[in-house]
């Protein structure tokens, strides 16, 4: 107990007012006793002589309760110009906010809000993670300090030789809202999953000695320089406080070029498949339960005469894949001979102001544009343009998809999205003169001749992301939806037993 509170009074210390600090809000996995939360051995990779390192994280607790206990104010009131501060949720954030232990947040980034009744007969209104992660960044930027937001830890969670990345959607959120403040962020969650898979199951197991989320002292500071890495990998000003064991460290790979794979062979031609995540969800590695139809479409082509190369990424947009990074690196890799299969849709509604709006496109297929920032915002139908166009510079060949429908029903039927989306999509892919795969559509009609009940397990979420046996049966769909063109431009590299059904 003592020991505890030496910890808790040095954490909550005052930084040295003459040098820039870097405070860390968090949980356990960052803040714990005997130091095992990355957050203690954190401070030996920094110059103690250029910078302050302070940890401000607290077991047990998640955003919403980080927040309503008042040891986010102690951060605000103690954060200067030009400090830092690493933001860092989610092991506790999920779970029922009313119940014991009274910390879940709503699920999601938005606006929604909900008044509940506390065990204690408190009421309360709670708000979604994405909320209180906001309400972070925003203290922070107006103190003139720099946040920066990293995905969660990873949990000694393992199947078939590959460990869990993260618990359910948080990194994501992480990320989106990140990308949306247009703060740094830092993939930790997949930095530290891919060191773990390296390292092997039998030898991560001796640095969770206690439970599957918090680590020895000996992996708190595997994880603390995991996070110098990725800061690394971002470029962030902190690279510049570094100690000489930091600098040691290599940096991490940056979020851009993350899991996203090469074509395995360079004298094949190569199908691109571009999209969000309903084409491939987290790592096409079925998190979740939760897969696109960009992983299993692979068997129903000759890997012999071509490459399938899956560049999708969960929760883009047509324009958030063109403005970042995603789109040039398909670029530099494509060769003339080439393919590219493009669906988007999903994540590109909403108001530019909104909480998603850093990725949202204007409607239609015009040539309007609106200032979002330093940035004009073109319209969806400008997106598919331009994929079209530099792919076909590249000698490539691009082949448009109508966004996959989501399990929403209506007048007994799934709903269309062919006055939108859909329709937009197949407008580019006439004027472009490009080959049209109505995915909407055809996959609609699968769900309606199957009905409600049949189609159910073909998701694992509510309405939007499909299973193993939704994606394969969406898979199936592109592949009679190719055969089904006048010129199928993959007619010869389709596998030989794939058939119509």
């Amino acid at each position: 107990m003592l020991l505890t509170r030496i910890i808790l009074a040095m954490s909550l210390a005052a930084p040295a007012l003459a040098l820039p600090t870097v405070f860390i809000a968090g949980d356990s996995t960052a803040n714990n006793t005997e130091h095992t939360g990355w957050g203690d051995p954190f401070a030996d990779y920094f110059d103690a002589a250029k910078i302050n390192v302070v940890n401000r994280a607290r077991a047990g607790r998640s955003a919403r309760t980080f927040l309503n206990e008042g040891l986010w104010d102690k951060i605000a009131a103690d954060l200067r110009k030009d400090d830092y501060v690493l933001i860092q949720f989610g092991h506790n954030d999920g779970g029922a906010p009313d119940k014991p232990p009274a910390r879940g947040d709503l699920p999601g980034i938005g606006e929604e809000s909900q008044e509940f009744t506390m065990p204690d007969g408190k009421r309360e209104t709670i708000y979604t993670f994405g909320w209180y992660l906001r309400k972070f960044i925003h203290d922070a930027k107006a103190k003139g300090a720099h946040p920066i937001v990293l995905s969660l830890t990873v949990r000694n969670i393992w199947k078939d030789g590959r460990v869990e990345r993260g618990s359910g959607q948080f990194a994501l959120w992480s990320q989106q809202v990140a990308e949306a403040e247009k703060v740094p962020f830092v993939d930790q969650t997949n930095i530290i999953a891919d060191a773990f898979e390296k390292m092997g199951e039998e030898k991560v197991k001796p640095l969770f000695p206690v439970d599957h989320t918090h680590t020895s002292p000996e992996g708190a500071d595997l994880n603390a320089r995991l996070v110098v890495a990725g800061l690394k990998g971002i470029r962030s000003p902190l690279a510049q406080f570094l100690s000489a064991k930091g600098t040691a460290v290599p940096a991490a790979p940056s979020l851009a070029v993350l899991h996203l794979p090469s074509p395995a062979r360079s004298d094949l031609p190569t199908v691109f498949l571009i999209g969000d995540s309903t084409v491939r969800n987290g790592h096409g590695d079925g998190a979740d339960g939760q897969w696109g139809w960009g992983e299993p479409i692979f068997p129903l082509f000759d890997a012999a005469k071509v490459n399938l190369v899956n560049r999708a990424v969960g929760g883009l947009s047509s324009r958030s894949f063109y403005t970042g990074p995603y789109w040039e690196k398909v670029l530099e890799m494509m060769k003339p001979g080439d393919f590219v299969i493009l669906q988007f849709g999903h994540n590109d509604g909403g108001s530019l102001d909104g909480a998603t709006g850093y990725r949202s496109s204007l409607p239609g297929t015009g040539p309007e544009t609106k200032k979002a920032g330093d940035e004009d915002v073109h319209t969806f139908g400008w997106y598919l343009r331009q994929y079209v166009r530099e792919a076909r510079a590249k000698g490539a060949t691009p082949i448009i998809c109508s966004l996959v429908p989501r399990k929403i029903w209506k007048d007994g039927g799934i709903e269309r999205n062919q006055a939108t989306y859909a329709g937009w999509a197949a407008e580019v892919a006439k004027t472009e003169h490009t080959p049209f795969l109505d995915l909407n559509e055809r996959i609609a009609r699968e769900y309606d001749k199957l009905g409600p009940e049949k189609v159910d397990p073909l998701f694992a979420d509510p309405h939007t992301h499909t299973s193993r046996a939704g994606a394969e049966l969406n898979a199936r769909v592109v592949i009679e939806a190719l055969r089904a063109l006048p010129e199928n431009p993959l007619a010869g590299f389709l596998a030989s037993t794939q058939g119509s059904r």
